[in-house]
């Protein structure tokens, strides 16, 4: 897999190092590096580019500001000499952030990132799969959204709702809005944690607060219980329950 990536940065020497280890990494093709970041702006919205790698300090425009004025984004490597912008890089959802002077050795590990994000996506687009995977934590699925690859832990799982071709997963703390396959969402959201409750909702089972014959209340939601799922919900339900 060839990634197609530039470089944009103020610093001539900076932009020299970036090619010669774009050079040494076979997969890596550097289409084109850019002293001034306005010139760049007109060129990443006509070619297809999976990769930048930009700096943050630069007297036309700062890495920041050019991420913010484009509307469709590749994968960023911030490469700078600051370590003062690294929450805000993360809020950016940058893949990595790169102090320089940064040793190839450094540079692989930040592009394997893209390489490992690339092939999540690829696995988990509209209509896909979304990937489940085990850590020593628990269990975690990522899905996509319009911008991003969202990594969601189970246990902070409420429910999820679906809305017309979308569905809304709702955690403690968050909303997310993905496009994807009811089958292959049902997939991830399975027993013992999870249950589908009606053709729009699934629910985590131990978020229940209350059931109220064919309502179940979660925070502040009554999720319906529809007559499709009804009975494998209250056979769940009667499993836990203590005579």
């Amino acid at each position: 897999m060839k990634i197609n990536c530039i470089a944009i940065d103020d610093e001539p020497l900076a932009l020299e190092i970036i090619t010669d280890y774009c050079a040494r990494a076979t997969f890596l093709n550097l289409m084109k590096t850019f002293i001034n970041p306005v010139d760049s702006i007109e060129y990443i919205r006509i070619e297809k580019i999976d990769l930048i790698f930009l700096d943050i300090q630069m007297e036309e425009l700062s890495g920041i500001q050019l991420l913010n004025a484009l509307k469709h984004k590749p994968f960023v490597i911030f490469t700078t000499a600051y370590d003062s912008y690294a929450i805000q890089g993360f809020e950016l959802d940058v893949v990595d952030y790169m102090l320089k002077p940064v040793s190839f050795e450094r540079f692989i590990k930040g592009v394997n990132k893209v390489c490992e994000r690339m092939q999540m996506e690829a696995n988990t687009g509209p209509g896909a799969e979304p990937t489940k995977l085990r850590s020593h934590e628990g269990n975690f699925f990522f899905v996509k959204t319009e911008t991003r690859m969202e990594r969601i832990e189970n246990h902070d799982v409420l429910y999820v709702e679906g809305m017309g071709d979308y569905w809304r997963i709702v955690t403690r703390t968050r909303r997310i809005m993905t496009l994807m396959n009811a089958r292959k969402l049902e997939e991830v959201l399975s027993e013992p944690q999870f249950c589908r409750v009606h053709k729009s909702f699934f629910i985590a089972l131990d978020k229940i607060e209350s059931i109220e014959r064919n309502r179940i209340k979660i925070g502040d939601k009554n999720i319906p219980v529809s007559e499709t799922y009804r009975k494998s919900f209250f056979d769940l339900v009667e499993r836990k329950k203590i005579s």
